[in-house]
């Protein structure tokens, strides 16, 4: 998997298309969740993608400090289904947090993380902060990566 680091002015109309179909595909269709996922955040994001033949298949978006939390932080972390058995997750948020470190200039990163993925970030050095709460009708928890 070959991964990008851009801003939304840099990404193409197909790379903003393929990463929409990305998210509408597993956050919308897999996981039954009717919500507004074109939120007016992507122009304000960093957008770190993988491709593979030519497709985008894991993405995240990343923010500076204070636009989505008071820490930067990572959202919209996902993996096309038939692709997760090869470790890109983890490839994806590797790249997130380098480029978070990079562009932001901060290790200490936040997330809202779907509970059922809570190990999945913690090997990624993310804590769970706070009590579980419901974000579109599934269950989260917040958590944080400080500086290791």
């Amino acid at each position: 998997m070959k991964i990008y680091t851009k801003t939304f002015n840099e990404l193409s109309i197909e790379e903003l298309y393929q990463i929409l179909q990305l998210r509408s595909e597993v956050f919308v269709v897999e996981q039954d969740c009717v919500y507004q996922d074109v939120d007016g955040k992507d122009q304000k994001a960093l957008h770190v993608f993988g491709e593979k033949d030519g497709r985008i298949v894991a993405y995240t978006r990343c923010f500076a400090p204070g636009l989505y939390f008071s820490e930067a932080a990572i959202g919209r972390v996902v993996v096309k289904e038939s692709q997760r058995k090869f470790g890109l997750g983890h490839e994806i948020m590797k790249e997130s947090v380098r480029a978070i470190s990079e562009y932001y200039q901060t290790e200490t990163i936040a997330l809202s993380a779907q509970t059922y993925l809570v190990k999945f970030y913690q090997e990624h050095s993310f804590e769970p902060v706070g009590d579980e709460y419901l974000e579109d009708g599934i269950p989260h928890i917040k958590m944080i990566r400080s500086s290791i």
